[in-house]
């Protein structure tokens, strides 16, 4: 079908709409039945649309038959494709917890984590920088309410920075874009490709400047040091469905940086070529090493949730600095990895703060589980896959990523600070493990909650994604070889997409 590609933007808003009105606005029923079956639709139209990006290769999807670079245009390829298809798949997962009861602390809830994803879709689908602008603005308004879903005052604070911070960001974002408009005269990603290596003089320093305004903005929404301080507060307090939505938030981030410095100022960019690879290097392994000393330092399960998404990001940008064919393909099957088992954490916190009464999921002696076993198997799996412990996703990853080094300099940098950071998480893991699970006090409570059998299988299949990512690994890395692959070549990304433009 010719407009798969717009399916992953149109279902999320149709059916966030639908729920605004009567009488389903009404009724939690019949919210809760309606986000399911969009969360549903949104994964077979995705899923739909990867199989047809793999079989007929990029499809270019022009808004009211208006053609790039003038038009509004959605490009799926096969890196889009996957992260859509990721986000689909979080997004059921993610939905069926928040159904079995932790939707009821807020209004509107469901529309807002519709538009959310609509938000994170069209970032990675869109072509041109503006619009990813306008959904960077969708998914940042929807989190500002969802971060405050079912109130309090720790997610009151913790939002007032968050909305700050992004707000600044944004105005930033603005400035960029009208730097890069004003110097190519295009925001059309395709369209910037070919133009920014014509540049010379003092335009290409005008339009490095902009380049490094995006940069700032880009590392923002990744956590990247030192911009990464609101991310442990924020995702710690918000409610498990929204912090494991949230796991994919930073990796819209990382994207960004993937896409923009990859295909404009990559290698074929003139003066500007690979102009972020510089700053790129020390921010992410800093990163890395301030994520693995929160790691160290987290007072509960939640707040070592967040602080792994640091390391995960820094992971991920150290990918973006190799600024290699082998290292994208790496950051693409370790992106899937930690999104999915970063959620899959972030739910089972909050099922432990549940069972363990008023010590929550503080490092603390408390009362023992209702559910030991459940909930014992489920962290060993989760613990091993974030560690990186063989034979689970993490291990697979990370080798991915050490091998994809080039030089002696990047292998003497990244292999001692990826070790190090699975190291401090094994620490962190097993402390943690000691703690809540053999340091009780008394017998359990008649008034603990169990874990819902929706929550259990929300939690399961986030969890099964990391032995199926090992079992499916060699399938799933030459996808992912490939998607490099067009990334990083310039006639496939921005030539081959403009009617009429050649090299």
């Amino acid at each position: 079908m010719q407009h798969l590609s717009i399916f992953p933007v149109l279902i999320p808003l149709l059916f966030g709409v639908i729920m605004l009105l009567p009488p389903i606005s009404r009724s939690i029923h019949s919210q809760r039945v309606a986000s399911v079956v969009g969360c549903l639709f949104l994964l077979l139209s995705c899923a739909a649309l990867l199989y047809q990006i793999n079989n007929q290769g990029v499809q270019l999807y022009a808004l009211g038959g208006w053609q790039a670079p003038f038009g509004i245009a959605l490009i799926a390829d096969k890196v889009s494709g996957l992260l859509v298809l990721l986000t689909a798949f979080l997004a059921l997962a993610v939905i069926l917890y928040a159904v079995a009861g932790q939707d009821k602390g807020g209004a509107y809830f469901h529309p807002l984590f519709m538009f959310q994803i609509m938000g994170i879709n069209g970032a990675f689908l869109t072509g041109d920088l503006f619009n990813l602008f306008v959904f960077f603005e969708v998914l940042l308004i929807a989190s500002y309410a969802l971060l405050i879903h079912a109130g309090g005052k720790q997610k009151t604070q913790a939002a007032l920075h968050y909305v700050i911070l992004n707000l600044v960001g944004s105005s930033l974002f603005l400035f960029g874009l009208g730097i890069l408009y004003g110097t190519l005269g295009t925001l059309n990603m395709a369209d910037m490709a070919i133009k920014v290596g014509q540049l010379q003089g003092e335009t290409a320093t005008i339009a490095k400047t902009g380049a490094l305004l995006l940069l700032v903005v880009f590392g923002l929404k990744a956590a990247m040091l030192p911009m990464h301080f609101w991310l442990p507060k924020t995702y710690s307090s918000a409610s498990a469905p929204v912090a494991a939505l949230f796991a994919i938030m930073t990796k819209v981030g990382v994207y960004s940086i993937f896409r923009v410095y990859t295909v404009i100022f990559g290698e074929n960019a003139g003066e500007l070529a690979n102009i972020a690879t510089p700053w790129l290097w020390p921010l992410a392994l800093l990163t890395i090493t301030i994520g693995s000393i929160g790691v160290f330092a987290s007072p509960n399960l939640k707040t070592l949730s967040a602080n792994l998404v640091i390391v995960s990001s820094g992971t991920l940008l150290a990918c973006a600095a190799i600024n290699s064919e082998a290292a994208t393909s790496a950051a693409l099957y370790y992106m899937v990895h930690s999104t999915l088992a970063s959620a899959g954490l972030f739910l089972l916190a909050d099922v432990i703060a549940r069972q363990r009464g008023k010590a929550e999921d503080r490092f603390v002696r408390s009362r023992p589980f209702v559910q030991p076993k459940m909930i014992g198997f489920a962290f060993a799996i989760v613990a091993l896959a974030l560690v990186g412990m063989p034979p689970l996703s993490g291990f697979v990853g990370k080798i991915m990523i050490l091998q994809a080094t080039q030089s002696s300099t990047q292998t003497m940098w990244v292999w001692p600070l990826i070790l190090v950071g699975s190291l401090s998480a094994l620490v962190a893991f097993s402390r943690a493990g000691t703690t809540l699970f053999w340091r009780h006090n008394g017998s359990g409570s008649a008034e603990a909650e169990p874990a819902k059998p929706l929550e259990i299988t929300s939690i399961g299949l986030l969890l099964l994604t990391t032995p199926l990512l090992v079992i499916f690994g060699g399938v799933i890395s030459e996808f992912t070889q490939q998607a490099a692959f067009y990334l990083h070549d310039i006639q496939s990304s921005a030539y081959g997409l403009l009617p009429g433009v050649s090299p």
